[in-house]
């Protein structure tokens, strides 16, 4: 261990499964700090458990059991790729002290109501359009599979079954630390909470779709305290709910197309809303150790400049409301999103200077003539779900500004694409560029189940 500080990125397909061992004052593995972020895939979830098999044999027994012991659980946000693997049978072997949620996880959060009614105009959208079968396409059939009864079930563990006893998750916010909730680390550690704010509806929803919320499922509803009731009827008729699909033999085939497509864009709209809310609502972590700042960003947006009123990206209001924390350059930087386009901040290639391009400027500045560039970065990631995911140009950018860069074309000369053509629109022309080191790939070149960073 030589007092090193480890992160290992799980190779666990499209999805995180982040382990962080933290060094305390000794050598001792039982000494250090040990912690997990997320615990989730898109792709086959035997690399979960492959993950968390191999987890086990890091990890020191717990003194009152002989289970091994997890300091940390970390869970930015509620999405399939972050919280697939939270299975009971795979966590028989664990012994969590504490499991931090993102406050809008929190049902009983009173600043993120109106987020959580968007969530129930969401979820019962997509439940009625899977009446329409075969009838969805691709892009709504993917934004179905967002709202899974799984997603449900791995929650239900995280707020009731990994803790031993009565014990709750905790639900932080930004502006809080590890010492905000007991947890104690080595002296020159410290675990800064950068997102999300307290106050989610008002950073992250915004005015206008405030606005929009009410307008569907009206005023009453809207100003009501408690959750609505998704099986209730709203009291406007200006964008209602949809309902389930009559079958084409009770109207005629034209009213019938003109319905579905309508009930589509609803649901498709209402669902998108939601995903963004719910990679906004990703807790971002900055870890400063022995002088190194570590940064995990879950599957934070950036959406423009910051504007009060607006739905504004997490990115962007971490530049406003932690500029002090966050506008510094960064030791490590694990990827947000898969290597999504809008999950990290950037210019889109386009070389204008945007608060985009200064936040990324400010946190992996590119080297000056004649150095190198010192920091890491890692990006989980696994092409065929989404199209721009990842984009290989961002990932070429991200690699202007760091050390430890690849080139993968040599090793992918016999790879086959899922989608040859995201494939080739998104990635081929940048595969003899530098990239950071990916574990999709790493799979492929040495057949790693991980990859690892270390610091002394």
């Amino acid at each position: 261990m030589e007092n090193e500080l480890l992160i290992r990125v799980y190779d666990v397909g499209l999805g995180d499964c982040i382990y962080v061992r933290i060094p305390g004052e000794s050598d001792s593995n039982d000494d250090a700090f040990h912690m997990l972020i997320d615990c989730g895939t898109w792709s086959s979830e035997t690399l979960l458990a492959a993950a968390l098999k191999q987890l086990v044999t890091e990890l020191p027994t717990a003194s009152n059991s002989e289970k091994k012991r997890l300091d940390l659980v970390v869970v930015t946000h509620e999405h399939k790729d972050h919280i697939a693997g939270f299975d009971p049978a795979l966590w028989k072997e664990f012994a969590v002290s504490n499991v931090w949620m993102n406050c809008a996880m929190n049902p009983k959060h009173p600043e993120a109501g109106k987020t959580r009614k968007v969530r129930k105009v969401a979820e019962k959208a997509m439940a009625s359009l899977t009446s329409l079968g075969s009838a969805l396409s691709p892009r709504l059939s993917e934004l179905v599979s967002v709202f899974e009864i799984g997603n449900a079930g791995a929650m239900n563990t995280l707020r009731h079954a990994l803790l031993a006893g009565d014990r709750e998750p905790t639900y932080v916010h930004a502006g809080q630390t590890h010492k905000d909730h007991g947890i104690e680390l080595h002296p020159n550690a410290t675990i800064h909470i950068l997102a999300p704010e307290f106050d989610f509806d008002r950073f992250y929803l915004g005015q206008v779709t405030q606005t929009t919320l009410k307008g569907v499922i009206g005023t009453a509803a809207f100003a009501a305290d408690d959750e609505i009731d998704p099986n209730s009827k709203p009291d406007t008729i200006s964008a209602p709910v949809p309902g389930p699909v009559p079958e084409p033999k009770n109207i005629s085939q034209a009213a019938f197309r003109a319905l579905r497509a309508r009930m589509q864009s609803n649901a498709m709209a209402f669902a998108e809303l939601d995903g963004k809310l719910k990679n906004n609502s990703s807790i971002v972590l900055l870890i400063e150790w022995n002088g190194k700042r570590l940064l995990f960003v879950g599957d934070a947006e950036w959406h423009g400049a910051f504007k009060e009123g607006k739905m504004n990206g997490s990115w962007n209001v971490m530049w406003k409301q932690r500029n002090e924390l966050l506008a510094q350059p960064v030791d490590f930087l694990k990827i947000g999103h898969h290597g999504s386009e809008n999950a990290t901040p950037w210019d889109m290639g386009s070389g204008e200077k945007t608060e985009e391009a200064d936040i990324l400027e400010a946190i992996l500045p590119l080297p000056t003539v004649g150095n190198k560039a010192a920091a890491r970065a890692v990006v989980s990631t696994e092409r065929g779900k989404y199209r721009t995911i990842p984009r290989g140009q961002l990932l070429k950018e991200i690699a202007r500004r760091i050390d430890g860069t690849t080139s993968y074309a040599d090793d992918l000369r016999d790879y086959k694409p899922k989608d040859i053509a995201d494939f080739d629109a998104y990635e081929r022309d940048w595969l003899r560029e530098l990239q950071p080191p990916r574990t999709d790939f790493e799979r492929i070149r040495k057949n790693n189940g991980y990859i690892d960073v270390t610091f002394d």
